[in-house]
């Protein structure tokens, strides 16, 4: 039980983050706050509300994006959804584990729940949870069979909400046993493109809030979560933490996560980002090219190879590269917005789609996101070659201000009711005083 002793302690311990861990948290939180504003207001969402609903209703916390106030772990549930369903939220690319959707969902309901938070103890909490799911994604030594941001994440918000509530370290011991109790979510509904993939990371952040308001309620979970017969390591995925521990509160691991410029699979960022530059030099246009193929790693084929299908879901077409490399072709990014029946059923898109394909390489690492290489072939016969090593919005490839303004201005766009604070000013909108 030595890892997880030191998970414990890690979690329990007071911590003063460097400023530049605390500039990561800062930014990081007002990106997946303006995705959750947006996804707030996303088709699936105006489905999913009025079935929440019907769990119950007290103003313990915030749902995003509206004046309406739910029971804690419902908020966390519906915000954990919202973060999510555009598949716009940022993702630690070595652990392929989206840590903030699931940590942040959880941390806003606690936070409501308590009253209002410390905004530097927010931040901490943040940090810490970021770290440990993270954490627990970068030590998988196998490719993904459970959903890991539902796992891994779970894990990390558990112990990030504990902290929060002030929690002590044996209370900590049974909060992610019980956390792991609840834990869930699997591969399939990747395979099939299912709107359950953010129903998972929602269902994750509702079970931190469960995990503990049990924990500090005096249920007991278990305790060798990891190495025990049937711990995480022996059924959700096999572990090495030997690295990770070594480096615990000397590495902060939310200095590493990447976030996403575009509304779709983190597998599609680097054709996307490539095909974006190409458009705005002027060199690829819907008019001038007649089909790509993208070669590469196992991942990449295995999240985003899915061939554009008439009649598809948004859930499907976001995970779809033909399409999505398609849109970006005749439009220069990528909008929500047209992920309904109309756009996705555009004659033009399809006809260039039905030629895109993803290939593998020889890259024999699953959990690698690159190198890719992408093949232009143009109208006139002539090639682009492209090789992509890193994907725009990764810590080695920033955003630049002007592009993070304009996903800020684009998320704005599509929830034009909420409030601004979440926008202008996310820290005190996530913390503030109910």
């Amino acid at each position: 039980m030595k890892n997880i002793n030191l998970i414990l302690d890690f979690a329990a311990t007071p911590h003063k983050l460097p400023d530049d861990v605390l500039g990561h948290c800062e930014h990081l939180l007002a990106d997946t706050l303006a995705v959750g504003a947006a996804g707030a207001y996303s088709p699936e969402a105006q489905v999913l509300l009025p079935i929440i609903r019907q769990w119950g209703a007290n103003d313990d916390a915030r749902i995003l994006s509206r004046d309406e106030k739910l029971p804690a772990a419902s908020a966390a549930f519906f915000n954990g959804f919202a973060i999510h369903c555009l598949e716009w939220d940022a993702v630690h690319e070595g652990a392929v584990v989206h840590a903030m959707s699931v940590v942040s969902a959880a941390l806003l309901a606690m936070s409501d729940k308590m009253g209002g938070s410390d905004r530097q103890e927010f931040l901490t909490a943040l940090a810490i949870g970021v770290d440990i799911a993270s954490g627990f994604g970068m030590a998988a030594t196998g490719p993904m069979k459970f959903f890991r941001p539902a796992t891994a994440g779970l894990m990390g918000a558990s112990l990030a909400c504990a902290r929060l509530a002030g929690a002590s370290r044996e209370e900590m011991a049974n909060i992610i046993g019980l956390a792991y109790s609840f834990i869930g979510g699997t591969m399939q509904a990747h395979v099939e493109a299912s709107i359950t993939l953010p129903l998972q990371i929602a269902n994750a952040a509702k079970s931190a809030i469960m995990a503990v308001d049990l924990g500090c309620g005096d249920m007991n979970g278990p305790h060798d979560i990891l190495d025990g017969p049937f711990g995480y390591g022996a059924l959700i995925e096999p572990l090495d933490l030997t690295e990770y521990c070594t480096y615990l509160g000397k590495i902060w691991r939310i200095a590493e996560v990447s976030v996403k410029p575009y509304p779709s699979g983190r597998a599609s960022h680097g054709a996307l980002g490539a095909l974006a530059k190409l458009y705005g030099d002027g060199a690829v246009n819907l008019g001038n090219v007649a089909g790509m193929k993208l070669y590469a790693p196992p991942l990449i084929h295995r999240l985003v190879a899915r061939p554009y299908m008439d009649g598809m879901r948004a859930s499907y077409a976001r995970l779809s590269l033909p399409f999505l490399a398609a849109m970006m072709v005749r439009d220069g990014y990528i909008n929500p917005a047209y992920f309904d029946d109309a756009g996705m059923a555009d004659d033009r898109l399809a006809a260039l789609a039905k030629n895109i394909s993803v290939i593998l390489d020889d890259n024999q690492d699953g959990n690698a996101l690159g190198p890719q290489r992408l093949l232009i072939t143009l109208k006139d016969g002539s090639e682009i070659a492209q090789i992509i090593h890193d994907n725009l919005g990764s810590p080695n490839a920033p955003m630049s201000a002007k592009q993070v303004q304009e996903k800020y201005d684009l998320c704005r766009a599509l929830c034009p009711e909420t409030t601004l604070k979440i926008f202008n000013e996310p820290l005190n909108y996530a913390t503030e005083k109910k």
